[in-house]
């Protein structure tokens, strides 16, 4: 069997600390994260980068180091877990639990809506969550399926809890005051912009959750972002009838416009809609150490508690071959088949298809449908950069796209939106494969003997 360094040397693998980096899983801003295995426990985890100098920039240091030591602190089975905290001379690097079972998000975009009884049980997994989060003076400002994972049992994970707008800070009226999150579910005070409580505004977009499960579609949506504030503002939405009677009085009570007469989630916990079958999760409560997060944030940081990121230098001839546990952590529950059928109607912010024809030849392809289309390619080994020129809804549109072997003559290439708005991405996607049916291989239906 070949050592560890000599599979290192072949993959061409990142490390830092005692983690070895693997693909980029998402994207934003002012951070990456990236598929990451601890060498020393076999353990897969998930690692935020962020960017130094742009949170030196945005003056965020103090905001980050408070959010950060609060969610090492939190320790709760439908939360995502903060293991530890390191950073070199450019980058702070955040690992976390890592979760394989998908977006709650994939389950409604592939299944449709969720019969009441398992909505139930998400939404009361996620009210706990939010509940304990909230107890210890933590607020996620951007609650949506796709920030609630699903662990590989089926548990619900929220994520990004508490660093999901990190910019944001409470002023002296003790309420928060920067509009953000996803449009549908934002809370109408937040809108408004005159203040608001974190608590009573991630309640809003609980409501807009539970209908979403239960619907299959939101309750608010129009195209013109005018009119969708319209109908937040006015609590404008109507329940499908499939809905029960219980169900529908409690999302319109969630559903308030008016946060001081907003129903409490210490009222939603009573509420006998919700008491169905709920079973508080049992957990002890940890003893976390913050030495890691102080190290990092000491002005005067001494040169050992900084860790290197160690990375190959040489150009590399051939596309990262995935392994086989990466593969599956790509695809939902488990199910590859995903990976191997375009599914248009599922594009989000990521979507990936499989090629024969060789890297390269997927390279020229993509620059070729691309360049039409008003975009600058950028190449950097078997990554591409495609950077949009038109200023679109949240400026230009940028996608990162990388290759990457999972079998002899066989590619992934996944293309994952990096900066811009999400319909512009689904557009550009659409309109890309296009120019790619040529090289998109579906594997062909076995045919039973």
């Amino acid at each position: 069997m070949a050592s560890r360094s000599a599979t290192n040397a072949h993959s061409g693998k990142t490390r830092v600390g005692k983690y070895e980096l693997g693909r980029t899983i998402g994207e934003g801003n002012f951070a990456k994260v990236k598929f990451a295995l601890n060498t020393e426990t076999e353990e897969h985890v998930a690692i935020k980068i962020l960017d130094k100098e742009k949170v030196l920039k945005h003056k965020m240091i103090a905001q980050i180091k408070r959010e950060i030591s609060t969610m090492k602190l939190i320790r709760h089975p439908n939360v995502i877990r903060m293991h530890e905290v390191m950073a070199s001379k450019t980058k702070i690097y955040i690992v976390m639990e890592y979760v394989m079972g998908g977006e709650l998000f994939d389950k409604i975009a592939s299944k449709g809506r969720l019969k009441e009884d398992e909505a139930r049980k998400y939404f009361q997994q996620l009210i706990c969550a939010v509940d304990y989060c909230h107890s210890r003076g933590v607020f996620h400002r951007d609650l949506k399926p796709e920030n609630l994972l699903l662990d590989s049992n089926g548990v619900l994970k929220v994520s990004d809890f508490g660093l999901s707008a990190l910019p944001q800070q409470v002023r002296e009226d003790g309420l928060l005051h920067t509009t953000c999150g996803t449009p549908n579910y934002v809370a109408p005070e937040v809108i408004h912009n005159k203040g608001y409580d974190g608590a009573k505004a991630d309640l809003w977009s609980c409501g807009v959750i539970l209908f979403v499960l239960m619907a299959g579609y939101l309750p608010f949506e129009e195209d013109n972002l005018m009119a969708l504030y319209k109908k937040i503002f006015k609590a404008n939405f109507n329940c499908p009838p499939w809905f029960s009677t219980s169900a529908k009085k409690l999302i319109k009570r969630i559903l308030d416009p008016n946060p001081a007469t907003r129903i409490t989630i210490a009222e939603i916990i009573e509420n006998e809609w919700f008491k169905k079958g709920y079973k508080p999760p049992r957990f002890e409560e940890a003893d976390v150490s913050l030495d890691d997060v102080n190290a990092i944030f000491d002005e005067s940081v001494d040169s050992q508690n900084l860790v290197v990121e160690r990375r190959e230098d040489a150009q590399r001839q051939s596309p990262m071959i995935m392994n086989a546990f990466e593969l599956i952590s790509t695809s939902q529950g488990l199910n590859l088949s995903s990976l191997f059928d375009k599914q248009m109607g599922l594009v989000k912010r990521e979507t990936r298809f499989t090629s024969k024809c060789s890297a390269n030849e997927i390279i020229s392809k993509i620059e070729e449908a691309a360049g039409p289309m008003g975009f600058d390619v950028k190449k950097n080994n078997f990554k591409l950069k495609l950077q949009g020129e038109k200023t679109g809804r949240k400026g230009h549109l940028s996608v990162a796209t990388e290759i990457f072997e999972v079998a002899p003559s066989l590619y992934m290439v996944e293309l994952r939106k990096s900066k811009g708005d999400t319909l512009e991405f689904h557009k550009f996607y659409k309109e890309l494969s296009t120019g790619l049916k040529d090289i998109v291989w579906r594997a062909e239906p076995i045919e039973e003997t």
